[in-house]
């Protein structure tokens, strides 16, 4: 198994000893080797349901004991016609506003916290059907980047975002004195029976500036790969099927989809990580 020494990359050491980077990921091919290889990315990509790019395929290989270039991932993906799903356009969101007098903006784009359970973020969505609208309330720990808690409903109101609350409360259980929430401004995060939650458990609240999506961009940028990544591509033909979709993207984004911004761990091995050095 060939390794680089951890206080330098391996592009550093071959320039160091002029040796070709190409060089040092050279396998001798032959035809079962190849074959086995375009078998190992196509499983992939198939398991990832086609999310997976270049970068990603290349670490699931060498959790496989598969060590190869980008480069060839890169060129067996496009001989083999594997398509990654990319969003479609960039959005633009507005940089300004004013804070709601019910909290302030305690999170000030902080997205990057040491310690779990300690920052969390929650938004809605909707989802359509063909028999109307679904409501996705989801709520993220930052630190870990894994959904914690989430409720879908026909009805965009409180009870809806409680729900994702307290399955979070539940199944992370914080200790919530140390615990911020931050939301945007929506009625259903200002509502007298959310903030009411939140002061019994004696949770901060916090809140983006009105119409000032970067305050909460993480939890955006979440709603945003979902849909580009899975729901877009599907036809619900009731609310039921929107629960199950959601459902099965949420298992396979917290448990087995590998973030770039996590060094390549999915968020539970990050979660259990963090849960064991501290």
């Amino acid at each position: 198994m060939k390794k680089a020494h951890s206080r330098y990359t391996v592009s550093e050491i071959c320039h160091a000893l002029e040796v070709p980077l190409s060089s040092f990921y050279y396998q001798r091919s032959d035809k079962q080797s190849d074959a086995r290889l375009r078998h190992q990315i196509r499983v992939i990509a198939s398991e990832s349901n086609h999310t997976y790019g270049k970068r990603r395929i290349r670490e699931e290989l060498k959790e496989q004991g598969t060590y190869v270039s980008l480069y060839r991932v890169a060129k067996l993906m496009n001989k083999l016609n594997i398509y990654v799903r990319y969003p479609k356009r960039k959005h633009y969101y507005p940089d300004f506003g004013d804070e709601k007098r019910y909290a302030p903006n305690l999170l000030n784009r902080h997205f990057n916290p040491e310690t779990y359970n300690t920052h969390w973020v929650t938004d809605v969505t909707y989802i359509r059907s063909h028999q109307g609208w679904s409501y996705l309330a989801c709520v993220m720990d930052l630190a870990t980047k894994e959904v914690v808690g989430y409720a879908l409903s026909r009805s965009p109101d409180t009870k809806l975002t409680l729900a994702a609350l307290n399955q979070a409360i539940i199944n992370k259980k914080p200790m919530t004195g140390e615990l911020m929430v931050h939301s945007d401004q929506g009625c259903h995060f200002s509502s007298h029976a959310f903030r009411n939650r939140l002061s019994a458990l004696n949770i901060k609240q916090s809140m983006s500036r009105r119409g000032n999506c970067w305050d909460n961009s993480v939890m955006e940028r979440f709603f945003r790969t979902l849909k580009s990544e899975h729901l877009n591509v599907l036809n619900f033909i009731n609310h039921q099927s929107v629960i199950s979709a959601v459902q099965s993207y949420l298992n396979f984004y917290n448990y087995k989809r590998k973030h770039s911004g996590l060094n390549y761990m999915t968020p539970h091995e990050h979660y259990a990580k963090m849960k064991k050095a501290a």
